[in-house]
Protein backbone atom coordinates (compact mmCIF):
# COMPACT_ATOMS: atom_id res chain seq x y z
CA UNK A 1 0.00 0.00 0.00
CA UNK A 2 1.56 3.56 -0.71
CA UNK A 3 1.73 5.79 1.37
CA UNK A 4 -0.60 8.79 1.95
CA UNK A 5 3.04 11.28 2.36
CA UNK A 6 3.81 10.60 -0.85
CA UNK A 7 1.16 12.10 -2.47
CA UNK A 8 1.55 15.18 -0.53
CA UNK A 9 3.15 18.31 -2.01
CA UNK A 10 3.48 21.02 0.58
CA UNK A 11 4.23 24.59 -1.40
CA UNK A 12 7.18 25.54 0.06
CA UNK A 13 8.66 29.59 -0.21
CA UNK A 14 11.19 28.43 -2.93
CA UNK A 15 8.75 27.09 -4.91
CA UNK A 16 9.69 27.70 -8.70
CA UNK A 17 7.12 28.86 -10.85
CA UNK A 18 7.32 28.43 -14.70
CA UNK A 19 6.56 31.72 -16.52
CA UNK A 20 6.29 32.32 -20.58
CA UNK A 21 9.63 32.37 -22.35
CA UNK A 22 10.99 29.60 -20.34
CA UNK A 23 11.69 32.40 -17.24
CA UNK A 24 10.79 30.99 -13.96
CA UNK A 25 9.50 33.12 -10.73
CA UNK A 26 10.25 32.67 -7.45
CA UNK A 27 7.40 32.58 -5.28
CA UNK A 28 9.00 35.29 -2.82
CA UNK A 29 9.24 37.14 -5.94
CA UNK A 30 5.73 37.05 -6.26
CA UNK A 31 4.87 37.91 -3.01
CA UNK A 32 7.06 41.22 -3.44
CA UNK A 33 4.91 42.05 -6.64
CA UNK A 34 1.81 41.97 -5.07
CA UNK A 35 2.96 43.66 -2.08
CA UNK A 36 4.18 46.76 -4.32
CA UNK A 37 0.82 46.32 -6.63
CA UNK A 38 -1.08 46.35 -3.64
CA UNK A 39 0.95 49.59 -2.12
CA UNK A 40 0.77 51.39 -5.22
CA UNK A 41 -2.71 50.93 -5.10
CA UNK A 42 -3.32 52.41 -1.67
CA UNK A 43 -1.21 55.46 -2.71
CA UNK A 44 -3.34 55.55 -5.87
CA UNK A 45 -6.64 55.58 -3.48
CA UNK A 46 -5.32 58.12 -0.85
CA UNK A 47 -4.40 60.35 -3.56
CA UNK A 48 -7.59 60.36 -5.26
CA UNK A 49 -9.45 60.60 -1.33
CA UNK A 50 -7.48 63.80 -1.32
CA UNK A 51 -7.76 65.08 -4.57
CA UNK A 52 -11.84 64.87 -4.19
CA UNK A 53 -11.39 66.41 -0.64
CA UNK A 54 -9.49 69.31 -2.55
CA UNK A 55 -11.97 69.58 -5.38
CA UNK A 56 -15.44 68.97 -2.40
CA UNK A 57 -13.71 71.96 -0.78
CA UNK A 58 -13.40 74.30 -3.46
CA UNK A 59 -16.62 73.43 -4.64
CA UNK A 60 -17.91 74.56 -1.65
CA UNK A 61 -16.16 77.73 -1.71
CA UNK A 62 -17.18 78.60 -5.32
CA UNK A 63 -20.74 77.87 -4.18
CA UNK A 64 -20.70 80.18 -1.11
CA UNK A 65 -18.77 82.76 -3.44
CA UNK A 66 -21.59 82.53 -6.26
CA UNK A 67 -24.50 82.77 -3.53
CA UNK A 68 -22.52 85.68 -1.98
CA UNK A 69 -22.53 87.41 -5.23
CA UNK A 70 -26.12 86.59 -6.05
CA UNK A 71 -27.42 88.33 -2.76
CA UNK A 72 -24.81 91.44 -3.37
CA UNK A 73 -26.52 91.85 -6.62
CA UNK A 74 -29.74 92.08 -5.43
CA UNK A 75 -29.00 93.91 -2.69
CA UNK A 76 -27.36 96.49 -5.09
CA UNK A 77 -29.95 96.76 -7.18
CA UNK A 78 -32.67 97.72 -4.12
CA UNK A 79 -29.68 100.31 -3.03
CA UNK A 80 -29.32 102.31 -5.95
CA UNK A 81 -33.33 102.34 -6.36
CA UNK A 82 -32.95 104.07 -2.98
CA UNK A 83 -29.85 106.13 -3.51
CA UNK A 84 -31.61 107.80 -6.08
CA UNK A 85 -34.96 108.34 -5.01
CA UNK A 86 -32.78 110.10 -1.46
CA UNK A 87 -30.74 112.00 -3.97
CA UNK A 88 -33.52 113.69 -6.15
CA UNK A 89 -35.02 114.81 -2.48
CA UNK A 90 -32.26 116.12 -0.87
CA UNK A 91 -31.19 118.36 -3.92
CA UNK A 92 -34.34 120.25 -3.56
CA UNK A 93 -33.35 120.20 0.07
CA UNK A 94 -30.17 121.81 -0.14
CA UNK A 95 -31.21 124.57 -2.47
CA UNK A 96 -34.09 125.34 0.37
CA UNK A 97 -31.63 125.61 3.10
CA UNK A 98 -29.27 128.08 0.82
CA UNK A 99 -31.80 130.49 0.03
CA UNK A 100 -33.02 130.07 4.06
CA UNK A 101 -30.12 130.98 5.28
CA UNK A 102 -29.66 133.87 2.84
CA UNK A 103 -32.99 135.30 4.11
CA UNK A 104 -32.67 135.31 7.57
CA UNK A 105 -28.99 137.04 7.27
CA UNK A 106 -27.40 137.88 10.83
CA UNK A 107 -30.09 135.86 13.22
CA UNK A 108 -27.34 134.47 14.60
CA UNK A 109 -29.67 131.41 16.34
CA UNK A 110 -31.56 130.89 13.22
CA UNK A 111 -27.82 130.45 11.74
CA UNK A 112 -26.84 127.44 13.93
CA UNK A 113 -29.81 125.60 13.17
CA UNK A 114 -29.66 125.92 9.64
CA UNK A 115 -26.25 124.85 10.19
CA UNK A 116 -26.85 121.79 11.84
CA UNK A 117 -29.92 120.81 8.98
CA UNK A 118 -26.80 121.37 6.59
CA UNK A 119 -24.63 118.92 8.36
CA UNK A 120 -27.92 116.39 8.40
CA UNK A 121 -28.04 116.73 4.65
CA UNK A 122 -24.05 116.64 4.24
CA UNK A 123 -24.51 112.81 5.99
CA UNK A 124 -27.13 111.88 4.15
CA UNK A 125 -25.03 112.88 1.25
CA UNK A 126 -22.20 110.68 1.71
CA UNK A 127 -24.70 108.12 2.56
CA UNK A 128 -26.21 108.33 -0.71
CA UNK A 129 -22.47 108.57 -2.48
CA UNK A 130 -21.52 105.09 -0.70
CA UNK A 131 -24.70 103.29 -1.78
CA UNK A 132 -23.99 104.51 -5.68
CA UNK A 133 -20.11 103.61 -5.44
CA UNK A 134 -20.88 100.30 -3.87
CA UNK A 135 -23.82 99.58 -6.46
CA UNK A 136 -21.70 100.59 -9.21
CA UNK A 137 -21.10 97.76 -11.92
CA UNK A 138 -19.05 99.14 -14.01
CA UNK A 139 -15.48 98.15 -15.78
CA UNK A 140 -12.51 100.37 -14.61
CA UNK A 141 -11.10 102.75 -16.82
CA UNK A 142 -7.94 101.60 -16.70
CA UNK A 143 -4.79 103.23 -17.23
CA UNK A 144 -1.02 103.40 -15.58
CA UNK A 145 -1.70 104.84 -12.43
CA UNK A 146 1.63 106.02 -9.91
CA UNK A 147 0.40 104.36 -6.97
CA UNK A 148 2.49 106.20 -4.02
CA UNK A 149 1.77 109.95 -5.87
CA UNK A 150 -1.98 108.65 -5.73
CA UNK A 151 -1.59 108.00 -1.94
CA UNK A 152 0.08 111.38 -1.04
CA UNK A 153 -2.76 112.85 -2.63
CA UNK A 154 -5.09 111.11 -0.15
CA UNK A 155 -3.27 112.46 2.26
CA UNK A 156 -2.88 115.82 1.62
CA UNK A 157 -6.43 116.10 0.68
CA UNK A 158 -7.12 114.50 4.60
CA UNK A 159 -3.79 116.81 6.04
CA UNK A 160 -6.28 118.70 8.12
CA UNK A 161 -8.02 116.28 9.72
CA UNK A 162 -4.86 114.29 10.38
CA UNK A 163 -3.75 116.97 12.58
CA UNK A 164 -6.64 117.58 14.06
CA UNK A 165 -6.85 114.47 15.38
CA UNK A 166 -2.72 113.67 16.43
CA UNK A 167 -2.34 111.32 13.78
CA UNK A 168 0.97 111.04 12.84
CA UNK A 169 1.57 109.75 9.01
CA UNK A 170 4.44 107.38 8.14
CA UNK A 171 4.99 106.40 4.70
CA UNK A 172 7.48 103.74 3.13
CA UNK A 173 5.73 103.44 -0.38
CA UNK A 174 8.08 102.13 -3.29
CA UNK A 175 7.79 104.41 -6.28
CA UNK A 176 9.43 101.93 -8.99
CA UNK A 177 5.75 100.80 -9.77
CA UNK A 178 2.66 101.88 -11.73
CA UNK A 179 -0.29 100.21 -11.91
CA UNK A 180 -2.76 99.64 -14.32
CA UNK A 181 -5.82 100.51 -12.76
CA UNK A 182 -9.21 103.59 -13.16
CA UNK A 183 -7.46 106.26 -10.89
CA UNK A 184 -10.68 107.34 -9.72
CA UNK A 185 -11.75 103.65 -7.89
CA UNK A 186 -7.90 103.48 -6.82
CA UNK A 187 -8.56 107.12 -4.81
CA UNK A 188 -11.47 106.02 -3.47
CA UNK A 189 -10.00 102.84 -1.84
CA UNK A 190 -7.23 104.66 -0.96
CA UNK A 191 -9.49 107.43 0.51
CA UNK A 192 -11.55 104.73 2.79
CA UNK A 193 -9.24 102.83 4.42
CA UNK A 194 -7.16 106.04 5.22
CA UNK A 195 -10.86 107.44 6.62
CA UNK A 196 -11.21 103.90 8.12
CA UNK A 197 -7.88 104.53 10.01
CA UNK A 198 -8.58 107.58 11.39
CA UNK A 199 -12.36 106.57 12.69
CA UNK A 200 -10.24 104.10 15.00
CA UNK A 201 -7.83 106.59 16.55
CA UNK A 202 -9.43 109.53 17.41
CA UNK A 203 -7.21 110.67 20.28
CA UNK A 204 -4.34 109.85 18.36
CA UNK A 205 -2.05 107.51 16.84
CA UNK A 206 -0.08 106.35 13.59
CA UNK A 207 -0.83 105.46 10.27
CA UNK A 208 1.43 103.41 8.46
CA UNK A 209 1.13 102.91 4.99
CA UNK A 210 3.57 100.97 2.90
CA UNK A 211 4.19 99.12 -0.57
CA UNK A 212 6.18 96.60 -1.81
CA UNK A 213 6.43 94.10 -5.08
CA UNK A 214 6.64 90.64 -3.34
CA UNK A 215 6.15 87.37 -4.38
CA UNK A 216 4.55 88.59 -7.65
CA UNK A 217 2.15 91.24 -6.24
CA UNK A 218 2.16 94.86 -5.39
CA UNK A 219 1.35 94.59 -2.10
CA UNK A 220 0.11 97.85 -0.25
CA UNK A 221 -0.52 98.03 3.36
CA UNK A 222 -2.61 100.29 5.77
CA UNK A 223 -1.77 100.01 9.03
CA UNK A 224 -3.07 101.74 12.56
CA UNK A 225 -2.58 101.85 16.19
CA UNK A 226 -6.24 101.58 17.00
CA UNK A 227 -8.33 99.17 19.05
CA UNK A 228 -7.99 96.48 16.29
CA UNK A 229 -10.64 93.71 15.10
CA UNK A 230 -12.70 91.67 17.27
CA UNK A 231 -12.45 87.63 16.68
CA UNK A 232 -15.96 87.73 15.99
CA UNK A 233 -15.77 90.76 13.71
CA UNK A 234 -12.43 89.68 11.29
CA UNK A 235 -15.38 87.77 8.88
CA UNK A 236 -17.60 89.94 8.46
CA UNK A 237 -15.53 92.99 7.67
CA UNK A 238 -15.84 93.59 4.69
CA UNK A 239 -19.71 92.56 4.31
CA UNK A 240 -21.83 95.45 3.19
CA UNK A 241 -23.50 97.20 5.79
CA UNK A 242 -21.47 95.81 8.87
CA UNK A 243 -20.20 98.66 10.65
CA UNK A 244 -18.80 98.53 14.68
CA UNK A 245 -19.63 102.57 14.57
CA UNK A 246 -22.21 104.48 15.64
CA UNK A 247 -22.16 106.31 12.03
CA UNK A 248 -21.48 105.33 9.01
CA UNK A 249 -23.14 103.07 6.48
CA UNK A 250 -21.34 100.10 6.67
CA UNK A 251 -19.99 100.77 3.24
CA UNK A 252 -16.77 101.56 3.14
CA UNK A 253 -14.42 98.44 3.46
CA UNK A 254 -17.14 96.78 0.78
CA UNK A 255 -16.56 99.18 -1.52
CA UNK A 256 -12.46 98.85 -0.78
CA UNK A 257 -13.10 95.00 -1.05
CA UNK A 258 -15.22 95.46 -4.18
CA UNK A 259 -13.12 97.98 -6.48
CA UNK A 260 -9.97 95.48 -5.43
CA UNK A 261 -11.64 92.48 -6.83
CA UNK A 262 -12.64 94.27 -9.98
CA UNK A 263 -8.59 95.14 -10.39
CA UNK A 264 -8.25 91.23 -9.95
CA UNK A 265 -6.85 91.89 -6.70
CA UNK A 266 -7.51 90.90 -2.88
CA UNK A 267 -7.83 92.20 0.32
CA UNK A 268 -7.38 91.38 3.79
CA UNK A 269 -7.59 92.18 7.24
CA UNK A 270 -5.91 91.70 10.44
CA UNK A 271 -4.93 92.50 13.58
CA UNK A 272 -0.80 93.52 14.39
CA UNK A 273 1.39 91.93 16.61
CA UNK A 274 0.92 94.56 19.53
CA UNK A 275 -1.76 97.00 18.84
CA UNK A 276 -3.85 98.03 16.02
CA UNK A 277 -5.25 96.58 12.54
CA UNK A 278 -3.75 96.25 8.90
CA UNK A 279 -5.14 95.88 5.86
CA UNK A 280 -3.28 94.84 2.80
CA UNK A 281 -3.82 95.21 -0.87
CA UNK A 282 -2.53 92.51 -3.45
CA UNK A 283 -2.53 93.39 -6.72
CA UNK A 284 -0.89 90.73 -9.54
CA UNK A 285 2.12 91.97 -11.61
CA UNK A 286 0.89 91.33 -14.66
CA UNK A 287 -1.04 95.15 -14.22
CA UNK A 288 2.11 96.78 -13.34
CA UNK A 289 5.28 98.21 -14.98
CA UNK A 290 8.54 99.85 -13.93
CA UNK A 291 8.33 103.56 -13.81
CA UNK A 292 9.94 105.45 -16.40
Amino acid sequence: MQDASENNFPLEPSRVFPMPGGESLDLRDLLQCWDKATARLQETHESLRKEVTRLTDELEVKNRELARKNRLADLGLVASHIAHEVRNGLMPLTLYTGMLRRNLGADAESARVIGKIESGLTVLNTTVDDLLHFTADRQPNRSYVATSELILDVCEDLALQLQAQGVQLRLDLTERDMLLADKDMLKRVFLNLTLNALDVMPKGGILTITSQVNFGHLEIEFADTGCGISSGDVRRIFDPFFSTKSTGTGLGLAIVQRVVEVHEGQVSAMNCPDFGAAFTLMFPIKAMKAAA
